[in-house]
């Protein structure tokens, strides 16, 4: 099974986090909660409010929008960063497909985050200004 240590790399391929230093990503894989899911547990559910980022360790998830299937997420893979910064309706339903394990970081942990190491906002900042960049790209085009 991965190491806590073994999840920097998995931290930094994350947008949002892709510009933190590994001191600073250590310090959000630390506020993190390892946790393990059975298969068929619904993780987020669309429309409903977000509160939590997940960073997928093992196993598989199936997400849905609309009930249609639209991906399978593995190792690696992430969803709900944007619940981390507002408390926005969730885009898509996404449930276990296999057991699992993840590493979810609560709206509470990354606000504290912030307040201990403020230096890291300005790169957060920077990683969503690329990625409304990116959007706005793509609706143009």
């Amino acid at each position: 099974m991965p190491t806590r240590s073994s999840y920097l790399d998995h931290l930094a391929s994350v947008p949002l986090f892709a510009g933190l230093s590994k001191k600073e990503l250590q310090e959000v894989a630390r506020a993190a909660d390892e946790i393990d899911v059975e298969a068929g547990k619904e993780l987020v559910t669309e429309g409903r409010t977000g509160h939590e980022f997940f960073l997928i360790v093992g196993g598989e998830a199936t997400v849905k929008r609309h009930n249609r299937r639209i991906a399978t997420l593995g190792p690696g893979d992430y969803f709900g960063e944007l619940a981390l910064l507002d408390r926005g309706p969730r885009s898509a339903t996404v449930f276990a497909g296999t057991d699992m394990r993840l590493l979810v970081l609560g709206q509470r942990e990354f606000a504290g985050l912030l307040e201990t190491l403020p230096g890291i906002a300005s790169k957060l900042l920077r990683a969503m200004a690329k990625r409304l960049r990116d959007a706005d790209t793509k609706a143009v085009n």
